[in-house]
């Protein structure tokens, strides 16, 4: 079943001139045309949008993006190549969690600091924290 832009940029979250810049840039195969000359979007059309979507979430690089998708398009046989990309965009994402998780934890430290000093103000009406 192939469905227009409008339909997979809803479907995405992607926009429309998103869509038509990842046709234009080589992220997508050109996609199919009706009669009419709109964009008909195959499932798999929709699994590649999807997949993108969430190496771009996950903050891969346009270009990197890319390098993938012409291995895809012009060396279906480099597998290892492919698998490659991913697995070194899978350390970058791994390392970038760690670094928020200690941030987290500073936070976290920030709020229970702020917590004692309410409980210290609100048993004591003449304390002045400063921090």
């Amino acid at each position: 079943m192939d469905t227009d832009i409008r339909q997979v940029a809803a479907r995405t979250g992607l926009s429309v001139h998103t869509l038509r810049y990842y046709e234009r840039n080589g992220l997508l195969e050109p996609v199919s045309r009706g009669s009419n000359g709109h964009r008909r979007y195959s499932a798999a059309d929709v699994a590649r949008i999807e997949f993108l979507t969430r190496l771009r979430a996950t903050g891969m690089p346009i270009r990197q993006m890319q390098q993938f998708a012409t291995l895809l398009r012009e060396k279906p046989e480099a597998i290892g190549d492919r698998r490659a990309i991913l697995e070194a965009h899978e350390l970058e994402v791994q390392r970038r969690i760690a670094e928020l998780q200690q941030n987290l934890k500073v936070i976290q430290w920030k709020i229970q600091h702020y917590q004692e000093l309410e409980a210290q103000q609100s048993s004591s009406p003449n304390y002045s924290a400063k921090s």
